[in-house]
């Protein structure tokens, strides 16, 4: 099983990113789905889930209303579609497999990827 995130990088606020993480190992849709963060000198945070068999989206209240996540079955990968980024969303990102709602539980976890957002 692997899980590769990509698409993170430098960023003004105000800015938008999306984040990809493919999976191999596993299909994509039959998962509970989630993105996780974790911030310099913090601990991990929930951001938002999907969840199996094109279910439901959950979103944190830090990030509801800014934030998308979607899945693309054919290809196997999630997505993070970030807009109207703030310092605040400074973290690396990971995606993951599995227990949907915790940030510090999973049944895999991919390596993260940086996002910065600064001016």
């Amino acid at each position: 099983v692997q899980l590769v995130e990509s698409g993170g990088g430098l960023v003004q606020p105000g800015g938008s990113l999306r984040l990809s993480c493919a999976v191999s190992g596993f299909t994509l849709n039959v998962h509970d789905m989630k993105w996780v963060r974790q911030a310099p000198g913090k601990g991990l945070e929930w951001v938002s889930c999907i969840k199996a068999f094109g279910g439901d989206k959950y979103f944190s209240d830090s990030v509801k209303g800014r934030f998308t996540i979607s899945g693309d079955n054919a290809k196997n990968t999630l997505y993070l579609q970030m807009n109207s980024l703030k310092s605040d969303d400074t973290a690396v990102y990971y995606c993951a497999a599995g227990i949907p709602f915790s940030p510090t539980a999973w049944t895999w976890r991919g390596q993260g990827t940086q996002v910065t957002v600064t001016s």
